[in-house]
């Protein structure tokens, strides 16, 4: 299969997840970048598209209609940037005819997310969320797991996302990270909008539930700081399975620690990012024991995602460049959906979840509904 041609917006120097797309997008040799619009300056934009041997533009308008006119153009484009241009750019290329894979979250609010919902509809063409997780080989083998029924009905799920990096106010310190995930008007919202869609998805994604109720208490915690830096959120999932969610950037001495638990009626499983590779079932009736990633007796999901032999670590740039492997395979077979990869769908409910969470912590109002319509 020749490479899908994929063109960045975002991602330039000093950018922390830009180069992650890229390594992850080329990491299978199915997708090849072609060009980007890397910076808002010019010449930091040249300066990347230089260093990656590719075509630079210094505006990413002027890349999306360049490179639909190229018959060697791009295909796909990769958001990469601040929330608040994941709607326009994702727009453009959309409506330019290119396929878009972007960047959680899907937009910087629900009305954007939903507009973006009606655009992708009407284009015709693939989009693509990152919710990096889901393209674990042990959360996809635990996604089956519940889906087979191993567990029984699902009654409880528990997801915690702490970080502590944003304990202090490092934004005022030339934080370039932190400076944009704390502005309003760049950002949306804060840690729930940050990492805190990453649990919601990946509750849904693995339980197999829609969230339909929640009763939220979202905070900002360091004096002076605008937008939330920790959330804490009850859920309740159709069906009537409860569910609790942590999600916090203020949690000193904590650096990325994302884990996942869910409980059926005949046992649970539980999955630790610091872990990846492994995933616990723990019994009522017997004995707990471990799976592996890269055994032969995983589900084929997760031995699809699976590069390496057993025992051999695979991590966060494998996880991303499964997603981009999915999106180039669905890409490249004119399919109508990307399978596995989150799409539009996810992100407005993620949207929604943190809108409505947001809106009832601040009002104090309780549980509330969850409305994730796309209009």
């Amino acid at each position: 299969m020749r490479p899908v041609r994929l063109a960045m917006v975002g991602g330039g120097p000093g950018a922390f997840i830009g180069p992650v797309h890229r390594m992850a997008a080329e990491l299978d040799g199915r997708m090849r970048l072609v060009a980007g619009a890397f910076s808002r300056d010019p010449a930091r934009s040249a300066a990347a598209a230089e260093a990656w041997g590719v075509r630079g533009y210094a505006d990413w308008s002027e890349m999306i209609a360049a490179e639909a006119a190229r018959e060697d153009g791009a295909q796909v484009v990769a958001v990469v940037t601040p929330n608040h241009l994941h709607l326009a750019v994702s727009r453009a290329a959309l409506q330019a005819g290119l396929h878009v894979m972007s960047d959680k979250p899907a937009t910087r609010d629900l009305a954007e997310a939903r507009a973006l919902a009606q655009t992708v509809a009407a284009s015709g063409r693939l989009y693509g969320l990152t919710y990096t997780y889901t393209g674990y080989p042990m959360i996809r083998e635990a996604r089956e797991i519940v889906r087979r029924g191993d567990l029984g009905a699902v009654r409880k799920i528990v997801v915690e996302y702490p970080q502590g990096w944003l304990s202090r106010p490092i934004e005022r310190e030339g934080a370039k990270q932190a400076e944009w995930r704390v502005d309003p008007a760049l950002a949306g919202a804060g840690c729930i909008g940050d990492i805190g869609v990453h649990a919601f998805n990946l509750a849904e994604f693995v339980g197999g539930l829609r969230v339909e109720r929640l009763c939220a208490d979202v905070s900002t915690l360091v004096p002076g700081r605008q937008l939330d830096d920790d959330c804490n959120v009850l859920l309740r999932f159709e069906g009537g399975a409860r569910g609790v969610l942590i999600a916090s950037q203020i949690s000193a001495g904590a650096r990325n620690g994302l884990k996942l638990q869910v409980y059926g009626e005949k046992g649970g499983l539980t999955w630790s990012h610091e872990r990846p590779a492994e995933l616990t079932i723990d019994w009522l009736d017997g004995p707990s024991h471990t799976l592996h990633a890269g055994g032969g007796y995983l589900s084929a999901p997760a031995q699809a995602a699976s590069r390496i032999p057993t025992g051999h670590p695979e991590g966060f740039i494998e996880a991303f460049a499964n997603l981009y492997r999915d999106f180039a395979a669905a890409v490249a077979e004119r399919r109508t959906d990307a399978g596995l990869v989150p799409h539009i769908a996810e992100g407005v409910r993620s949207m929604a979840f943190v809108e409505t969470a947001v809106a009832a912590s601040r009002d104090g109002i309780g549980w509330v509904t969850l409305d994730g319509s796309i209009a």
